[in-house]
């Protein structure tokens, strides 16, 4: 697929002319595009694996909640995912009972003409057969797509208990026969706890999970199972995707920096992390971060874990 020039290679070049052609640039006007130059915005999103499938994802990935699962706000999340695709993010996740299919809706309406540009993923909370058929197919509707890259059962646990997967005319099956038909590329699986995440991956190959990490242990289950898990998906070769950085908003309202949330979640062995975005300036501050990811130290995890569970 054919790219337009980064803009900052344009803006790099333009003034890399116009100096050699000794023109003068004024100081202001020159310091201002140094500085917009110099923006992590503006550089290359770091990529990791996303396990076997043979994508690089990038590390930091867009949520469907948050303003893209909010009725009567097309436009400011069309907004948003736009702008999060030109900035690099290449996977979004989502999911059928987001806004009551509020969040599919919004999605599909940039992936009709930017479907090629994203590892789209979505799913079922429904853990029967004919529910997850059913839910499947207004999926794609929404999505406006025939295909979707990651195909998950929706909180194990939660909205479903695993027990149910084992049974016969299950989602597992309804999953397994989708993958087939070549309308499902990768199957996943979601939740809080990760004893019920290593229950389930550890019995059915999975290519995928999704799981809650923080550093407060927020909505986090079972966190002394993290060791039994991370070990898994490593043996497995799973992709792994973080969810609720931010503890669901509420280590934001205590003052924390979600920089440095965001980075102590990206230091874990995880292929990337995915966030709610309400407007535009907390997508880029995101983005930027991930952009000049360093990693987090162990001492440096275990200060703010500690802050963050006192």
């Amino acid at each position: 697929m054919e790219r337009k020039i980064e803009r900052s290679t344009f803006l790099k070049q333009s003034l890399a002319l116009t100096m050699g052609a000794g023109l003068t640039v004024s100081g202001g006007m020159f310091s201002k595009a140094e500085a917009w130059m110099n923006d992590p915005l503006h550089n290359p999103m770091p990529t990791r694996p996303l396990g076997k499938t043979g994508f690089d994802v990038g590390i930091f990935s867009l949520g469907g909640q948050a303003t893209l699962e909010r009725p009567g706000r097309k436009d400011d999340a069309v907004e948003i995912i736009n702008r999060a695709l030109d900035l690099g993010v290449n996977y979004i996740d989502t999911a059928n009972m987001y806004g009551r299919g509020v969040s599919e809706e919004y999605i599909g309406e940039v992936m009709k003409y930017r479907r090629n540009e994203v590892f789209l993923a979505t799913k079922s909370h429904d853990y029967t057969y004919d529910g997850t058929m059913r839910m499947f197919e207004e999926s794609l509707k929404r999505l406006q797509t025939d295909t979707i890259d990651l195909y998950q059962h929706h909180f194990v646990g939660g909205h479903g208990q695993l027990e149910r997967l084992t049974q016969k005319e299950s989602a597992r099956d309804a999953f397994r026969e989708l993958k087939e038909q070549g309308v499902i590329r990768y199957t996943g699986v979601t939740g809080h706890s990760s004893k019920i995440l290593s229950d389930a991956i550890e019995g059915h190959p999975y290519d995928c999970t999704l799981i809650t990490l923080n550093a407060a242990g927020s909505i986090m289950p079972d966190a002394d199972q993290l060791d039994r898990f991370f070990r898994l998906t490593a043996e497995k070769e799973m992709g792994v995707i973080a969810m609720k950085v931010m503890g669901g908003g509420g280590l934001i309202g205590r003052g924390f920096n979600p920089s440095e949330l965001l980075r102590y979640v990206l230091s874990y062995p995880i292929s990337t992390a995915i966030v709610g975005i309400s407007v535009i300036p907390h997508l880029e501050d995101n983005i930027r971060t991930a952009k000049s990811f360093r990693q987090m130290s162990d001492d440096e995890m275990a200060r703010l874990r500690s802050s963050a569970q006192s």
